[in-house]
């Protein structure tokens, strides 16, 4: 379905019984809403309606063309909108990535919308920042950052040689091209970008710790979060709290993992009820 927020058209492809309690799903880069394919059913058969949101950047019809637009604390308001829109007072959050900053966000500054919050790979935001002043592994897991942010620079390196670098930010995974084939329509790539490029410290102003049963999911084969960062998530959750670390495991945890991410999402869930 589209659903027009914000004077923005979103993607929301929904599934499941629709009496479930209603789950937001949101995706990361350089990803689409697609990575919570085999999510989806695993939620379904436990009782739940879900909604995969295509973000600001991903959606064709929500792309402006500023990199001010794609503030985080712009891209949570998307989220309030879209939830506006599909007349959900609350929600079950889900949200992988740069989709897990931004459910962060709605969790930690739209707190009455978000009934249970589910982190993938990336934890609070203070925890992050945290890591990143006081560890140099996760400095070093960071390094990439830099190189998207530069307007121009991050196209050409990543789409060189056919696009040769942005398929091996998929590694391990083997079927890509469905990831990637949008992010080569005009535009795209540089929309997607953007969020690295409106990212701050004013984006950590007025966070405080998580006061939303939380769940935080973890691989410790995350080439980009390292274990300083995840082991700080707990200090930032005032609510109830529960950490599934995983062995074994890349960064693309929704794709590899989707039976753990589902188990996660519907236990916390589950917790909730009655």
């Amino acid at each position: 379905m589209k659903i027009t927020a914000r004077s923005l058209t979103f993607d929301v492809f929904d599934g499941g019984p629709p009496g479930g309690d209603p789950v937001l799903l949101l995706h990361g880069f350089p990803q689409h809403s697609g990575e919570w394919a085999a999510v989806t059913p695993l939620l379904h058969a436990a009782g739940l309606r879900t909604y995969a949101l295509d973000q600001r950047g991903t959606s064709p019809g929500a792309r402006p063309a500023t990199v001010e637009a794609y503030r985080i604390t712009e891209c949570a308001l998307d989220v309030v909108a879209v939830l506006d829109a599909l007349e959900i007072p609350a929600v079950h959050l889900v949200g992988h990535d740069w989709g897990a900053i931004c459910a962060w966000h709605v969790a930690l500054r739209h707190t009455d919308r978000v009934r249970t919050l589910t982190a993938v790979s990336v934890p609070h935001p203070h925890a992050s920042a945290y890591a990143y002043a006081h560890d140099p592994d996760q400095r070093e897991r960071s390094a990439y950052i830099k190189l998207f942010r530069q307007p121009g620079k991050a196209e050409e390196v990543l789409l060189a040689d056919s696009a040769r670098r942005l398929r091996g930010l998929f590694a391990p995974l083997e079927d890509v091209e469905g990831y990637v084939r949008p992010l080569l329509e005009p535009g795209a790539l540089t929309a997607a970008l953007n969020w690295y490029r409106a990212m701050g410290s004013r984006d950590l102003v007025g966070l405080g710790p998580s006061t939303v049963p939380t769940t935080y999911v973890w691989s410790d084969g995350d080439v980009a979060i390292g274990p300083a960062a995840a082991r700080a998530c707990a200090e930032h959750v005032a609510a109830d709290y529960r950490f599934v670390p995983l062995a074994g495991v890349s960064h693309w945890i929704p794709d590899e993992a989707p039976a753990a991410v589902a188990a996660a999402i519907v236990g916390i869930a589950d917790a909730t009820r009655g």
